[in-house]
């Protein structure tokens, strides 16, 4: 196999993932053991609203690290799609939970999560 095919292949295999899945993070290590700081926190998010989110393991293989960097043309992990669309990386992620707007894009998409848990997330960051 070709690096080119490597990449078809991992395209392919990411599109699968993005599509078949509600939500999906693909960040480095998995939901219940993240292996960066910024994984953690989007996972940490995730888990603590109670959110239903397929987790994919980048350390895992390379082709689908380097991959999904090209798939969403987003140069950083973690990335976060809902109902097969990009939705951002961490810094992006953290703001939408801090302002609502990922719950707004939640109920939106019919995605299931806690809303009191989000609500204490915006209480315990408000400065």
């Amino acid at each position: 196999m070709t690096a080119q095919d490597n990449a078809t292949d991992a395209k392919s295999r990411i599109d699968e993932i993005v599509k078949s899945n509600d939500v999906v993070l693909f960040m480095k290590g998995t939901k219940t053991m993240p292996q960066c700081g910024f994984s953690s926190r989007v996972a940490g998010v995730l888990n603590f609203m109670n959110l239903d989110f397929r987790d994919v393991n980048v350390l895992e293989d390379n082709d689908i690290r380097q991959g999904v960097k090209d798939y969403s043309d987003w140069p950083t992990i973690p990335q976060l799609y809902v109902k097969g669309e990009f939705v951002g990386g961490c810094d992006i992620i953290t703001e939408m939970t801090l302002s609502g707007e990922l719950d707004q894009m939640l109920e939106q998409n019919g995605v299931a999560f806690d809303r009191d848990a989000a609500e204490k997330i915006r209480e315990a960051n408000k400065g």
